[in-house]
């Protein structure tokens, strides 16, 4: 939700895009919430991450629990 209280909900059909379908399926499995949240990615103050290595060293300063790259995921375990 923005701070004027508004939202711009998304949509996905499994034809358009299978893995972010599936991702979505299974995290309503986990918890009965049938959504994720999609936001641009970046910490206050700095640039939207637009590569595969700006959204690991992003991850790594943040306190997100996990970060999915493609086919790869990286969590906060993971970086010990």
């Amino acid at each position: 939700v923005h701070a004027d209280g508004s939202s711009r909900p998304q949509s996905i059909l499994r034809e358009d895009h299978p893995l972010y379908y599936s991702t979505i399926e299974a995290f309503q499995s986990l918890t009965g919430i049938p959504m994720l949240v999609n936001t641009s990615f970046n910490r206050g103050g700095e640039p939207i991450v637009c590569t595969p290595a700006q959204a690991f060293l992003s991850f790594a300063r943040m306190g997100a629990d996990a970060l999915v790259l493609e086919d790869w995921l990286v969590t906060r375990g993971n970086l010990r």
